[in-house]
């Protein structure tokens, strides 16, 4: 296998089969630029809402009734595709709409479930409608997505840091037995 300063040419590269955790010089998106594919469909949106409703009215349940709930994306991620495979052809993309929005509403609902009953135990159960739940409901989701612009460089950039720093050099530098007693560093 040819390679140039401890890399593999661009041609090696092309040729090898996609990986999520490949190095920087490596890494290719599974989806190229280059190509359009539906993403933002109104079945893919329609379909999330009611996965969304349906594990949302699950959760609330469960969680009401056994005081805990568990995560209901890879079963909507496993039902999206299953479904939108039934209706014709559907992308990797649509994919994700579907199990995004289907997430979100079903975590919205147990955010609702864990603060209603505690603000019902705090005395301000009487005062609790539709329309008084909706807009909080509504407001918490807002919330949610607008303080995460502002975190997601914290969170996520710099805590797992950027793609040409994630990979360390220290393997590429210090490769092979001899060279990795002089790179481990002296107490």
């Amino acid at each position: 296998m040819a390679r140039y300063g401890g890399r593999e040419t661009e041609e090696m590269v092309s040729t090898r089969a996609w990986s999520s955790t490949a190095p920087p010089g490596e890494f290719r998106t599974y989806v190229p630029s280059e190509e359009s594919l539906t993403e933002f469909s109104l079945r893919a949106v329609l379909l999330g809402a009611l996965f969304g409703l349906l594990f949302g009215a699950v959760t609330v349940y469960v969680g009401l009734r056994a005081g805990l709930t568990v995560s209901a994306s890879i079963p909507i991620a496993v039902l999206s595709i299953s479904i939108l495979r039934a209706f014709g052809r559907s992308t990797i993309l649509e994919n994700n709409i579907v199990q995004t929005t289907g997430s979100a509403g079903e975590s919205l609902a147990a955010g609702v479930m864990f603060t209603i009953p505690a603000l019902i135990f705090l005395g301000f159960g009487s005062e609790f409608t539709f329309w008084r739940i909706f807009p909080l409901a509504l407001l918490g989701g807002w919330l949610g997505v607008l303080f995460m612009i502002p975190l997601r460089r914290q969170l996520i950039v710099k805590e797992h840091g950027a793609r040409e720093s994630a990979v360390a050099p220290l393997p590429d530098a210090c490769s092979g037995d001899s060279a990795w007693a002089a790179c481990t560093p002296s107490p």
